[in-house]
């Protein structure tokens, strides 16, 4: 399934002409699938096709803890495991995000340049009619993800060839400043763990879609 594919079943979740329904589109996935970069992409595709603010972004990432937080629980050296998320904010934005067609929503981010989650980087307009939200723990079982599964008209899977993410994971943290070997422990350590974890959530998903061949984006939009 290609790019254009995709964005063909995006599109469709705008309904016919003259609708102003608001849809969920949820892409889960493991570590360095290629879930944010998708997720962009099919956002810039439909905005192309329906125009400015009909397409949103929102990622799980703007939830991570902040390292302050994440000292405070002892968790720094678990930095993306499910734990150290505000998953409950998550969802509570979710829930606004189906509810209120009056507002604009800001939505935070992840800047891998601070390393840290920043405020209202992306918004979601009053005429927005598909929110694209990606993140590694949607298709979880754990409370709370299926709170913000059941807001979702579908989940997709991002599925990737290990390898390829593992490649990915490493380029990512050598370029946060990590050397190889310490990079190398974090990807067995932390990221392995992570994904595996995710991978047991596939059979939940609405389909399962290739990792897309895109260009990373810089700063919060690195392949995830």
């Amino acid at each position: 399934m290609n790019a254009d594919r995709l964005t063909a079943l995006a599109l469709g979740f705008l309904g016919g002409p003259g609708s102003n329904a608001r849809t969920i589109l949820g892409l889960a996935g493991p570590p360095a699938a290629g879930k944010s970069t998708l997720a962009r992409y099919l956002v810039a595709e439909i905005e192309r096709a329906a125009g400015p603010g009909s397409a949103a972004y929102v990622p799980l990432d703007g939830f991570h803890l902040s390292a302050a937080q994440l000292d405070r629980l002892d968790l720094t050296h678990r930095k993306g495991a499910p734990a150290t998320f505000d998953a409950h904010g998550y969802v509570a934005l979710l829930r606004r995000i189906a509810a209120d067609r009056f507002q604009d929503i800001y939505v935070p981010d992840f800047d891998r340049t601070l390393d840290e989650p920043v405020a209202a980087r992306h918004v979601v307009r009053p005429q927005t009619r598909l929110v694209i939200t990606e993140g590694n723990y949607l298709a979880s079982t754990d409370t709370p993800w299926p709170d913000a599964r059941r807001l979702l008209r579908e989940l997709w899977y991002v599925d990737t060839d290990d390898a390829l993410r593992e490649e990915r994971l490493l380029r990512r943290h050598r370029d946060g400043g990590r050397d190889e070997a310490t990079a190398r422990r974090w990807v067995t350590g932390n990221d392995h763990p992570n994904g595996e974890y995710v991978k047991a959530g596939r059979s939940l998903c609405t389909r399962t879609v290739p990792g897309i061949g895109l260009p990373e984006t810089p700063n919060g939009g690195s392949v995830l």
